[in-house]
């Protein structure tokens, strides 16, 4: 029973990375925002500091919704972590912890969760939270999530008493934790009353029991939050989105802002405090901002994906070797993210600051820049000068230059490549007929645990194995940490050894981060509910 509570408490996750940037100068204000008022002071030796009372984040887009079950846009996850709790989160050695639970005691069998909830735990419109609210968003979370719905199918919350809630599975399974921490459709708790009005668009009130309360949404300009009074923390240091909250700000403002010069004008003259998506050609200027600190976070993986379903590659082992002992990783990122500190080298397909699935298996494979070796592989495949088609597009310039120098490394090895370039939706829509196309490259976001991984997906690049199959099953069902990182390590290696994907490079996400702002982390979102700004 130990070995399985710490097993289902050591899993850690991966997400689709989304990162901000902070802006310098924050003299420069926005009058709708608040940003003209006085804010606070506090004493540092004999210098009086004042903060600002509100903080400015420029983001890419406005969100659909703030029903975090019913989305996957990152600007909306990002904006409802400062509404919304759950059960558990996630602290930043990526492990589940509780935050509106207390505790977990799990059956021997693994199929029964036994949750104890926090007491005196307030939402935004003064109702206590109690098991009943729980039960209703986490039973609606199981049925509306995507990933809920697949990977726990059958499952089921019931109140036990006020402050007790009970998960029913119907089979054991080792991520549960981790899918209730995740920031991806995460499972927001709020009142039953908010559920049960809810219609097939989501919820119509945003009620939740996070440091900040949904103030008003004005179209197309910004989200404005103001910090929840009556907030009940946790008593535990930060840590990722874990632990105690503070809100030392009193309003927090998500501006939507679309165009990438706009918000990189944001950064510079400090109208915004956080600005998201910093673009890579921005580096050097922004490096050159005294007011600024340029800083990465690890973003995802740049991936190349082989057809082994349709084609000439597809029953022929030795010729997708072939095509990866030809790749120079290194030339490939470089071109593709233009600076070596916004890349790096691993064979991992995880995030490699999750240590519970970190593995180099398949390194003999990675990174060969082999020539000679890609030669002789084709001969013993037999190739005789097949057409073989990349698959890419100009929407996302890293897939688009990385499949132009791939291109180029396959012809020095003798293969007659071309290139089929499309826009993001019908690349996509290209992808899915296997006939028309031999490799492709994506960049992908970090997923939650390995049988979520784009490689081992049937439906994304066809990879269709038995093998693959069975050792997803068996990290899913593991009864320990370290049972499911061997089978993760034997599976990883595996795909490297019937080249179905290779991982290029791990790409990290810019971003800049204002001087002037004390108390403000990145996490796997911006992490600024501790945050204050200096005047």
């Amino acid at each position: 029973m130990k070995n399985r509570k710490l097993w289902f408490l050591g899993v850690i996750l991966s997400l689709a990375l989304i990162v901000t940037a902070c802006g310098g100068n924050s003299g420069s204000t926005n009058n709708t925002s608040g940003n003209n008022s006085t804010g606070g002071q506090e004493s540092s030796g004999d210098t009086a500091v004042e903060y600002r009372d509100t903080i400015n984040i420029a983001v890419t887009a406005q969100p659909p919704t703030l029903d975090s079950a019913m989305t996957v846009s990152q600007v909306a996850l990002n904006t409802a972590l400062y509404i919304f709790e759950q059960l558990y989160t996630l602290n930043a050695d990526y492990e589940p912890v509780p935050m509106l639970a207390e505790s977990v005691d799990i059956s021997d069998d693994g199929l029964t969760y036994t949750f104890k909830l926090r007491q005196g735990v307030k939402f935004h419109n003064g109702k206590e939270m109690t098991a009943e609210d729980v039960v209703a968003s986490m039973n609606r979370w199981l049925v509306t999530s995507s990933r809920a719905k697949s990977l726990l199918s059958g499952a089921n919350f019931e109140e036990v008493d006020t402050y007790t809630v009970k998960l029913t599975l119907q089979q054991p399974a080792s991520d549960v934790l981790i899918l209730m921490a995740t920031r991806a459709n995460f499972p927001a708790i709020m009142p039953k009353e908010v559920i049960e009005a809810a219609g097939a668009e989501g919820v119509t009130e945003y009620i939740g029991t996070g440091p900040y309360k949904f103030n008003e949404w004005k179209q197309d300009q910004y989200i404005h939050l103001v910090r929840y009074e009556d907030y009940q923390p946790v008593n535990s240091e930060p840590s990722g989105f874990s632990g105690r909250k503070e809100a030392p700000t009193e309003n927090i403002y998500f501006h939507f802002v679309t165009d990438h010069s706009t918000r990189i004008a944001g950064a510079k003259t400090g109208l915004y405090d956080i600005v998201a998506d910093i673009p890579i050609e921005n580096y050097d200027e922004l490096a050159a901002e005294s007011g600024l600190t340029l800083e990465t976070a690890p973003g995802g993986t740049l991936t190349a994906f082989l057809n082994t379903a349709d084609g000439v590659l597809a029953d022929n082992v030795k010729l997708r070797q072939a095509i990866i002992a030809a790749l120079n990783n290194e030339e490939i990122m470089l071109a593709s993210f233009a600076k070596p500190e916004l890349y790096t080298l691993d064979p991992g397909y995880m995030n490699l600051n999750q240590t519970q699935w970190a593995t180099d298996a398949g390194s003999e494979y990675y990174n060969q820049a082999n020539v000679e070796k890609a030669k002789q592989l084709l001969s013993e495949a037999g190739y005789n000068g097949e057409e073989i088609t990349l698959l890419t597009t100009k929407d996302y310039n890293e897939m688009y230059t990385a499949t132009l120098v791939i291109q180029e490394q396959l012809r020095q090895i003798g293969m007659n490549v071309k290139v089929d370039n499309y826009d993001f939706p019908t690349f996509l829509e290209t992808k899915n007929d296997r006939s028309k196309w031999d490799l492709f490259v994506a960049s992908t976001g970090y997923q939650l645990t390995p049988p979520q991984l784009l490689a081992v997906t049937p439906d994304w690049a066809g990879l269709d194995d038995q093998k693959v199959k069975d050792s997803l099953v068996a990290i899913r069902t593991a009864s320990s940490s370290e049972e499911a990182a061997k089978v993760w390590d034997e599976l990883q290696g595996y795909l490297y050894e019937i080249g179905s994907s290779t991982v290029i490079g791990h790409y990290n996400s810019l971003v800049a981060v204002s001087k002037n702002i004390e108390g403000y982390e990145q996490f796997e979102a911006p992490v600024a509910w501790n945050a204050k700004i200096r005047k």
